[in-house]
């Protein structure tokens, strides 16, 4: 049988039977989720997609006229697309602070790598005490805590303590400690398969930044 042959009547009722089916135990599984709740969200792995996942739940929001912000750790010396987009057409809807001055390869400087965490960690606190912020994305948050620029528990703590109820926080970067992904709602690692750079492919606009 080609797609373009009819389909036998019979195959067709077997379908039919078996996606309603899966329709009603998918409905009496919605009926028993009923609970909302301002989520913690770690996007990790060495796989590509961390921080562009995390912009695609601000879009999201935006999309929903929900106020949001983003505090970048690393990437703040990069003229990247998400922040030319959102600095240009949702500034009032989302906040932006580059807070980062690179990877620590590249600034060469510790104590300067710490500093600008540090601001960039005030800054995150200030945003997420704020209910009117319904979603603050710390992007490569989980790069500082790897090279020991922050101190995950106290991250944690704060989350714990000061976070509103409705307010989701994300934060990416591979290498995620594992107290963060033990204290998070939802966790989810990219895993790598392939990647052009390793056929020498130099990273590009509209797929890496």
């Amino acid at each position: 049988m080609t797609q373009t042959d009819p389909i036998p009547e019979d195959d067709l009722a077997r379908h039919s039977r078996k996606m309603a089916k899966k329709k009603a135990a998918r409905d009496r599984m919605m009926e028993s989720r009923t609970g909302e709740k301002g989520l913690v969200i770690v996007h990790t792995g060495p796989g590509k997609g961390k921080s562009s996942s995390g912009f695609g739940m601000i879009m999201r929001c935006i999309a929903h006229q929900m106020p949001c912000a983003v505090v970048q750790f690393i990437k703040g010396a990069w003229d990247t697309g998400e922040r030319r987009l959102l600095t240009t057409h949702f500034a009032g809807l989302c906040q932006f602070h580059a807070m980062g001055e690179g990877f620590t390869w590249e600034t060469q400087d510790k104590s300067r790598d710490i500093a600008a965490a540090a601001a960039g960690w005030d800054r995150a606190k200030d945003l997420i005490r704020d209910p009117a912020i319904r979603m603050v994305l710390l992007d490569e948050i989980n790069i500082a805590f790897r090279y020991g620029y922050l101190d995950v528990a106290e991250v944690l703590a704060f989350l714990e303590a000061e976070k509103p109820p409705m307010t989701h926080v994300v934060l990416t970067g591979r290498g995620a400690p594992e107290a963060l992904v033990a204290a998070a709602d939802l966790v989810t690692e990219m895993t790598q398969i392939r990647h052009p750079f390793r056929a020498g492919i130099k990273a590009q606009p509209g797929v890496e930044y």
